[in-house]
Formats: structure tokens, C-alpha cells, sequence
């Protein structure tokens, strides 16, 4: 049975796994892993773990611009299976391309549902949080993402050209 946790050191190891099956240089949504980030050693791996933790903590200081982020891991056992990001608000460039909500799974866990069944308990998060609405973005041509969100009352507002590719955004009233 699949959980979300918090980022986690004691899965480093899985979490490397997961990493290396999306292949050197392809992007994971929802793990909040920016290019400059080394996560190989477990210095590195614990430095990044401790930034994601600090983005979530309400007590703790935020950069100039940053946006306040709940990082959650799709987990079963010791595995990692994807990642879901929950933007506590919107900048200009979360507007425009990525949304309040970002999720990724490993290619070898996907079509099981997971990216569904972790938008929602995301989705309850974000009530918790007193959002009333939600922006949840996909690439244009990413059906399964587009059916996720639809499956969760995403209405469509619009397909933008961006620096990024053409993006589906979506809002889902909470």
C-alpha cells in the first residue's frame, strides 16, 4: 500500500534508484530537485533533504521571492515511486507554468493509479491550508496527467506556449 511521506534521508539509496530510472538529465516533477543540486553522496542527499524540509516549515525564513512548498515522496516499503509538490502560493512563474501542485512517478511505477491517488490526498492538503482553489499544470501532450487532474475536477483554463513547451493549466476548485 502506497503512502506519502516526507522527504527522507533514510532513503537515499531508493531514492538514487528512482532517480537513475528517469534517465541523466530528464526532469522529476515534485521532488523540488533544482539542476544545481548534488544528491549522489549522503552529505549531498541529507543538504537537499534539509532544504526541502526548511521550504516546508512555516517557522522557518524563505529566500527573496521563494514560495512556501510541501514536499511529499510516493512511497511503498523502501521504495521510492514519485514525488508531489504542494506550492503554498503562486509567483509569476508558478502562474504561468507550473502551478500550486507538481507531481512526478518513475517510469516503472506508472499506470497504477499513483499519480491519481497522490493528487488527491495532496488536494487535502491544500484545504488544510485554506486554499480554495488549486492551478495544476501538464505538458500539452501528457494525457495521463491531464486525465489525473480532470479525474480530480480540473477544469481547463487555457494551453500557453511556454519556456517550457505548451502547457495544459487547469484549476480545481477545493
Amino acid at each position: 500500500m502506497p503512502e506519502l511521506i516526507a522527504p527522507t534521508v533514510r532513503l537515499h539509496a531508493a531514492w538514487l534508484k528512482a532517480h537513475a530510472e528517469w534517465g541523466p538529465g530528464l526532469h522529476e516533477d515534485g521532488f523540488g530537485l533544482r539542476p544545481s543540486d548534488e544528491v549522489r553522496s549522503p552529505d549531498e542527499f541529507a543538504a537537499w533533504v534539509g532544504r526541502l524540509t526548511d521550504e516546508s516549515d512555516p517557522a522557518k525564513p524563505l529566500a527573496a521571492g521563494q514560495v512556501r512548498c510541501t514536499y511529499r515522496w510516493i512511497v511503498e516499503g523502501d521504495e521510492v515511486l514519485g514525488g508531489i509538490a504542494l506550492r503554498h502560493g503562486l509567483d509569476d512563474y508558478l502562474l504561468r507554468v507550473a502551478g500550486h501542485i507538481g507531481y512526478g512517478i518513475r517510469p516503472f511505477s506508472r499506470r497504477r493509479g499513483l499519480a491519481t491517488w497522490a493528487l488527491g490526498r495532496m488536494l487535502d492538503e491544500a484545504r488544510a491550508l485554506g486554499l480554495d482553489q488549486v492551478l495544476v499544470t501538464c505538458a500539452v501532450d501528457n494525457v495521463a496527467s491531464a486525465r489525473t487532474i480532470e479525474h480530480h475536477g480540473g477544469v481547463l483554463e487555457d494551453i500557453r506556449d511556454t519556456e517550457h513547451g505548451a502547457v495544459r493549466r487547469y484549476w480545481i476548485k477545493l
